[in-house]
C-alpha cells in the first residue's frame, strides 16, 4: 500500500478536478470520483457515483480504510438551466451543487477530525455577482459561498485549511456545450488548477481566479458595485439594468 497521502475528488472525471488530480500526481495517492466515465492515464482509484445521493457515499469511507486523508477538493456540479415554473429542475440542481457538498463534508470530516488536511469546494463567481440568466445555478453557489465561509469559520482552531474556489470562464465539459473549441477569453483546466494551488500556499481563502478576459481588478469592480446595490438602496442587480448600465460603465472605467 502506497505511503502517499490521500486526496478525495469529486466531479475528477474532466475538468478542473481531473486537472487537478493531475498535479498531484507525484504527491499523493488519487481517490477520484464521478459519475461520468473516467479516462485513462491517471494512476488512481475511481467511484462511480451520484454525489447527491447520500447513501452512495458510503463507497467513499469502504475505500478510504484506515488511510491518512490531507486533500479533499468538493468540485462535483452541473449546469442546467431550469425556469421559474421547473421545480424538479431546481431541486436536480441543489441536490448536486449544494447537497453534493454536504454529503461530502458529512462523511469526510469525521474521518480528518484532529488531523491537518485542506478542503476545495468549487463554487462559482455567479454565485456572488448573481448574473441574469441562470437564477438555479446562481443560487446554489451563493449557496455554497456560506457553505464554505462557515465551515472555515467553524474550524477555525483546527488543523483543516478551507478554500473557496471561485473560477473565471474556463473550457471544460460544463462550457463545451456553448463552444466547440476554447475561445480566446477562457482559461484552461490546468490554468486554474496551477492558481489555486498558488492561492492555498499563501493561504488565501477565496480563490478568485482570472481568466483571459476578465482580470482580479475588474473582478473586484464588479462584485463592490453588486454590494453597493445594497448599501446604496439601488435596486438588485442593478449592474444589469437599463436605467443604471451606464453608470456602472462609468464606474469600471474610472
Amino acid at each position: 500500500m502506497s505511503t502517499k497521502p490521500l486526496a478525495i475528488i469529486t466531479g475528477a472525471a474532466s475538468g478542473i478536478g481531473r486537472a487537478v488530480a493531475q498535479q498531484l500526481t507525484k504527491t499523493h495517492s488519487l481517490l477520484l470520483i464521478d459519475r461520468g466515465e473516467f479516462e485513462q492515464g491517471l494512476e488512481a482509484e475511481t467511484l462511480n457515483f451520484d454525489v447527491s445521493q447520500v447513501d452512495q457515499w458510503h463507497k467513499v469511507t469502504d475505500a478510504i480504510k484506515d488511510r491518512s486523508i490531507d486533500f479533499i477538493m468538493l468540485n462535483a456540479g452541473i449546469g442546467q438551466k431550469p425556469s421559474w415554473t421547473d421545480p424538479a429542475g431546481w431541486r436536480t440542481m441543489m441536490d448536486t451543487n449544494l447537497f453534493g457538498v454536504v454529503n461530502g463534508i458529512a462523511t469526510i470530516l469525521p474521518l480528518i477530525e484532529n488531523k491537518k488536511a485542506t478542503i476545495v469546494i468549487t463554487g462559482s463567481k455567479q454565485g456572488v455577482t448573481n448574473p441574469p440568466g441562470n437564477p438555479a445555478y446562481n443560487a446554489s453557489k451563493a449557496a455554497i459561498k456560506s457553505l464554505t465561509e462557515s465551515l472555515s469559520y467553524d474550524l477555525r482552531q483546527t488543523n483543516i485549511e478551507v478554500y473557496l474556489l471561485l473560477p473565471g470562464y474556463t473550457y471544460t465539459g460544463m462550457t463545451r456545450s456553448t463552444s466547440t473549441s476554447k475561445p480566446d477569453s477562457a482559461w484552461n483546466p490546468e490554468q486554474v488548477a496551477s492558481y489555486m494551488f498558488d492561492k492555498i500556499k499563501q493561504k488565501q481563502f477565496y480563490i478568485l481566479c482570472p481568466d483571459n478576459a476578465v482580470t482580479n481588478e475588474l473582478d473586484h469592480k464588479r462584485i463592490t458595485w453588486n454590494l453597493r446595490d445594497i448599501t446604496e438602496g439601488r435596486p438588485a442587480l442593478s449592474r444589469w439594468r437599463e436605467e443604471t448600465a451606464d453608470e456602472f460603465e462609468q464606474y469600471i472605467k474610472q
